[in-house]
């Protein structure tokens, strides 16, 4: 399975490797859909720090990426990048377990879902990110009635189903590490939805989320950053 390890070594060309970040939020959904995958992969850490972000770039990201961001994706010859992007190839490539629908209306659906998470919830969660101390601005109140009608949205797509788009999908990964950011930044889902809640304790408790989401709620805690209850639950004695 994946391990952090540096991607120099010639013997490891024909390996899968997930270039990632200890925040990227991004980065963690393409892990825990590899993961989930089960396939044999390492992830590849790129600088990273408080302060200075993703500086300096890692060369790899940059030589791949003309965004200059994580994920980016290498195995063999193919070179990838965006989380969406990479969720597809994984599918492809490891058709077993799926995480798209099978039934052709279902798996738009559930596509729909995971780009609306990157599109439309996220962005006022990005927004929230520079007003942490101004939870009265009018742009805050704003981003947080964004994400509380998405989470309302949500909350009826669960009426009668356990996941988002049915089964257990990448719409569940991708909504469910935005919304962990929005917990973050004062967007939490609430009492007002209480299957969202469900939903997501029982993602939460999913193997390959656990080890993806345990790691980044140590390194916050390893940075004296507070922590959401759900990820706190994670992190071992000790770490936090």
């Amino acid at each position: 399975m994946a391990n952090t390890l540096s991607y120099e070594n010639p013997q490891n060309a024909l390996r899968m490797a997930l270039f990632s970040g200890p925040l990227s939020m991004f980065g963690a959904k393409a892990e825990i859909a590899a993961r989930e995958k089960g396939i044999d992969f390492e992830v590849v850490m790129v600088p990273f720090e408080m302060q200075r972000l993703y500086e300096p770039k890692h060369p790899e990201v940059i030589r791949v990426n003309p965004k200059r961001q994580v994920p980016v994706l290498i195995h063999g010859d193919l070179e990838i990048f965006d989380s969406t992007q990479i969720f597809e190839y994984l599918e492809d490539l490891r058709p077993e377990p799926p995480l798209w629908p099978r039934q052709i209306t279902e798996r738009a659906r559930a596509r729909l879902i995971e780009h609306k998470s990157d599109e439309v919830y996220f962005p006022p969660i990005v927004r929230l990110m520079s007003l942490q101390e101004k939870p009265d601005d009018p742009v805050a109140v704003a981003a947080r009635e964004a994400s509380e009608r998405f989470h309302l949205e949500m909350e009826e797509l669960l009426a009668g189903r356990q996941y988002l788009a049915g089964s257990y999908s990448y719409a569940d990964i991708a909504f469910y590490m935005a919304q962990l950011f929005g917990a973050r930044m004062g967007a939490p889902i609430t009492e007002a939805t209480p299957k969202l809640l469900d939903w997501r304790d029982k993602v939460t408790m999913r193997p390959a989320v656990r080890q993806v989401v345990s790691a980044m709620a140590a390194y916050l805690g390893s940075q004296g950053r507070p922590l959401p209850a759900f990820m706190a639950s994670l992190v071992p004695v000790g770490r936090q």
